[in-house]
């Protein structure tokens, strides 16, 4: 059986993933990264070869363990949501320049829905591959599902910016992303087990 489609779609995955990077990098400045064009090139072309890589060591293990195969294909869409909300993040941060409060969490929510209405599509018909037609009923599960992870994701990554004091090593922009991430791992094993058993169950 081909995996060719797989392949052009976690190559799509690993593209998006380098770009979305770009802005986050620009916006914490990594003392020991400078950011050029070359550089953000060959961060690209190694996420898209990391992807593919990524997936064949996947398919390699799911045809003894399926499921992770599945999780494989779930954390790449993963890790595409995630690089597409931080991007939406930063470039709000560098126009704005809020890094806390009100306006911090305004951000965190508004990237997360953007993020959150893509991995519906890709989940759907790629990670669990849903035979069932689409429909408003599983829509409003997918929604509940994300949104307790909306929550997670906004509530833990507010608590660390707002209210955990940051270490004067980290800048306020760096902190805000330290935020984000913190709440990421918590809301991804929310979401794989709520989209699996919930939301588009066999």
């Amino acid at each position: 059986m081909s995996h060719s489609k797989d392949y052009f779609i976690v190559s799509l995955i690993g593209l998006a993933f380098g770009l979305f990077l770009i802005p986050v990098l620009a916006n914490i400045k990594l003392p020991f990264l400078t950011l050029t064009t070359a550089s953000a090139a060959l961060l690209t072309i190694f996420f898209v070869a990391f992807a593919n890589f990524a997936l064949w060591v996947a398919f390699l293990i799911g045809n003894k363990i399926p499921v992770i195969l599945q999780f494989a294909k779930f954390a790449a869409v993963g890790a595409f949501s995630t690089l597409f909300a931080f991007g939406i993040l930063n470039i709000l941060i560098a126009v704005t320049r809020i890094t806390s409060g009100v306006g911090y969490s305004g951000f965190i929510g508004l990237a997360f829905i953007c993020a959150t209405t893509g991995s519906y599509f890709f989940n759907r018909y790629w990670t669990f591959s849903s035979a069932n037609s689409a429909s408003t009923g599983e829509f409003g599960k997918f929604l509940s599902v994300s949104m307790v992870g909306f929550a997670l994701n906004v509530g833990v990554a507010s608590f660390v910016v707002n209210v955990v004091s940051h270490p004067a090593v980290f800048t306020p922009e760096r902190w805000a992303n330290i935020g984000a991430l913190s709440a990421t791992a918590l809301s991804l094993v929310w979401n794989f087990l709520g989209y699996k058993f919930f939301v588009f169950k066999k």
